[in-house]
């Protein structure tokens, strides 16, 4: 759900906009800040030397790195860090472990899930705590990927016998020829998971592989790989064999490749450009690869749209998690008609968040993740100024209230060659664009190499089903911006074009850590002249039986 590497560019420290001083904006009322409450934790209170020990003794991993907190800047932990060496061990480990979790019965491995669905809202409060200080994201969109990770465990640990049981097909010869599908694990899976969402793109993409009967070696960022260890220790809680997931840590160029080397599947998550590399480690083992990867994702808010509501919509859509969400929306299209009464609210909603840093619910919006994606929104934001851009709403940074805090901001009249019009901000920025016809939108926003999600804004149910029906885009939604289509899991959600192969979630999800085998049962006769037939009688009979299959319509 996410470009997990930000552009290496410098930018500015502050971006050139009609608001220059930042604490200005917190006396005048705009982004006010969210009060933290009293006896507020703080990093010491959470990342304890009795957890970080718990957790990290499931990090194969010789020797020794760092995480740092955004909200303030500073290290949050000592870690383990994994040599090449130590990504093979940790394969080992994970092969060894693999054949006895491949016989547990799939309803013994989908009970699992379920235990861990449980486990994860009852202790939600401690990953709450983790999410934030890694990531720096508001606790409200933490909580998302709480609910993520618990429907994925959920729709997983119920349904995985039926998406897995053996399937009968009709044969070559029916009644003479029985065929059966059968689905068998993968091995060991590998998978890379970003920093943005670490634990709903860690632990919610392993759930399928687990109930299939794979084992995962997982590498995630290391500055938020203590999440994932959390998840980890919940799973095993839950009764997954400690064996069965392994994890490393380490600089994506080292450690990433080694993770592609040696297993029998891929799943990664992050950016465009080493997706690529990725996908071409795989092919050169011809081993399957899933990949999710960036976005410049479109809403569209047309003429007959409900101004309130997709106003309301777009603040979700466009700044949650800070806009550090690949399936967030970057570019806004507004029919002509509407868009200063749309912008208006829009802008006015955008000015009223509250920007916070601590651990507790209250602020509509939190930090960037580093210095890399706040140096990429300054340098998007000042390149769109100084090229005529207006800025409606935001266009600082916040150092008042934390390190790498950006104002959610809307920039309109935009155009290219501005960078923000086709490079990946990743950020909390969006840019807005007036269109005249449905079919002028619908062109503009296909007209990207990504194709992630997308939005639509209408009353009439029928004609917004007809827009997202032309949209190249993975996922489309209606009158929300990207979690209807995510949560709903039953369904595929991925990307085309340069946003990646493959899907997460409902069959595709399951299947792709899979292989076919197919199981063809020949009986009585064989496939070949028989009962007295010479090559021509038995060529005659077939071509007659063909004839007859398609008249009764066999498939």
């Amino acid at each position: 759900m996410t470009d997990a590497q930000a552009p290496e560019q410098t930018a500015p420290k502050t971006a050139p906009t009609t608001v220059t001083d930042p604490t200005a904006t917190a006396r005048t009322g705009t982004n006010p800040l969210a009060p933290a409450p009293p006896g507020a934790r703080t990093a010491a209170d959470v990342v304890t030397p009795e957890l970080l020990a718990r957790l990290t003794k499931g990090v194969t991993g010789s020797g020794r790195t760092a995480s740092h907190a955004p909200l303030t800047g500073g290290k949050l932990a000592d870690l383990p860090e994994s040599t090449p060496a130590d990504v093979a061990e940790a394969y080992d480990r994970a092969r060894a472990a693999q054949p006895a979790w491949e016989r547990t019965p799939v309803r013994e491995r989908a009970a699992v899930l379920l235990r861990f669905h449980d486990l994860v809202l009852q202790r939600q409060a401690e990953v709450l705590d983790l999410i934030q200080l890694e990531t720096g994201k508001a606790r409200l969109h933490a909580h998302e990927e709480v609910q993520a990770v618990a429907v994925a465990a959920r729709h997983y640990g119920r349904k995985a016998p039926a998406y897995l049981r053996p399937r009968r097909h009709t044969g070559a010869v029916p009644a003479l020829t029985k065929v059966t599908e059968l689905r068998h694990p993968r091995g060991v899976v590998g998978q890379i998971a970003p920093w943005n969402y670490p634990l709903e793109l860690s632990v919610g993409d392993a759930l399928p592989a687990f109930v299939t009967g794979n084992a995962v070696v997982m590498k995630p960022d290391t500055e938020t790989c203590l999440t994932a260890l959390w998840a980890r220790d919940l799973l095993i809680e839950a009764g997954l064999p400690e064996g069965v997931f392994q994890v490393v840590l380490g600089e994506g160029p080292v450690v990433g490749p080694e993770v592609v080397r040696h297993a029998d599947y891929v799943s990664f998550t992050g950016s465009t450009r080493t997706g690529r590399e990725v996908a071409r480690g795989a092919a050169d083992r011809l081993v399957g690869v899933s990949l999710e990867l960036g976005g410049k994702n479109a809403m569209l808010v047309l003429e007959d749209a409900d101004i309130e509501k997709a106003a309301a919509g777009a603040v979700r859509a466009c700044f949650s998690s800070a806009g550090q969400l690949c399936i967030s929306v970057e570019r806004l299209y507004v029919h002509e008609s509407l868009a200063d009464a749309f912008l208006e609210r829009f802008a006015a909603r955008t000015r009223a968040m509250r920007l916070g840093a601590s651990l507790a619910y209250g602020a509509d919006m939190g930090s960037l993740a580093g210095q890399r994606q706040l140096e990429t929104v300054q340098r998007h934001v000042a390149d769109a100024v100084e090229r005529g851009a207006k800025v409606l709403a935001g266009g600082v940074a916040r150092p008042d209230i934390g390190p790498y805090f950006h104002e959610p901001t809307i920039l309109d009249g935009v155009a290219a060659p501005m960078a923000v019009c086709a490079e990946e901000t990743f950020g909390p920025v969006v840019s807005v664009y007036r269109f005249h016809t449905e079919e002028e939108a619908v062109e503009h926003a296909n007209a990207t190499p990504y194709g992630l999600n997308s939005s639509v804004w209408t009353k009439d149910a029928r004609r917004g089903r007809k827009v997202a029906a032309r949209l190249r885009t993975g996922t489309v939604n209606i009158n929300e911006g990207y979690a209807a289509a995510y949560g709903s899991v039953q369904a595929p959600m991925g990307g085309m074009k340069d946003s990646g192969l493959g899907r997460r979630h409902g069959s595709e999800g399951i299947l792709k850590y899979t292989e076919a085998q197919t199981v063809a049962h020949q009986r009585l006769l064989p496939m070949a002249p028989s009962l007295g037939l010479d090559d021509e009688k038995y060529a005659r009979f077939m071509t007659r039986s063909l004839h007859l299959m398609k008249a009764l319509r066999f498939r």
